[in-house]
């Protein structure tokens, strides 16, 4: 199980390296321009810590994973985590429609984010 752990804490590792990546990919300079001032300022906090969240939750898979595997807040920490990328699958499919059906790059996201549901919920599963 903490095989698993370790993995999930390379997936959070990634994602947390794939949102620095957002202010030049999704062309942010000019895109939240477009937004006004409050909504410009969101995005970008609200990326800020979620890489902020990434990097801690590959910290804990790293550093704490017996804790993680057998104590109930890391088990609770397990769940959420689960539960994160769930819901991060489920709203791919309802606010980008059929692209994650249709599109190579989020049909590959769409799978990562199953990946991370999968990687924290069989440790959790089998801590019971």
């Amino acid at each position: 199980m903490k095989t698993l752990l370790i993995i999930g804490g390379f997936h959070s590792l990634f994602f947390a390296i794939f949102h620095c990546l957002f202010w030049d990919k999704l062309h942010w300079k000019t895109q939240l321009a477009k937004l006004d001032n409050t909504n410009n300022a969101v995005m970008q906090i609200l990326n800020l810590r979620i890489i902020f969240v990434f990097g801690f939750h590959a910290f804990l898979c790293f550093y704490f994973p017996n804790e993680l595997l057998t104590s109930g807040l890391g088990k609770a920490v397990l769940l959420g985590s689960s539960l994160f990328w769930i819901g991060r699958t489920v709203e791919q499919f309802w606010f980008r429609k059929l692209e994650p059906t249709t599109d190579p790059i989020s049909i590959f996201l769409t799978v990562l984010f199953v990946m991370g549901s999968v990687l924290y919920l069989i440790p959790l599963y089998n801590g019971f």
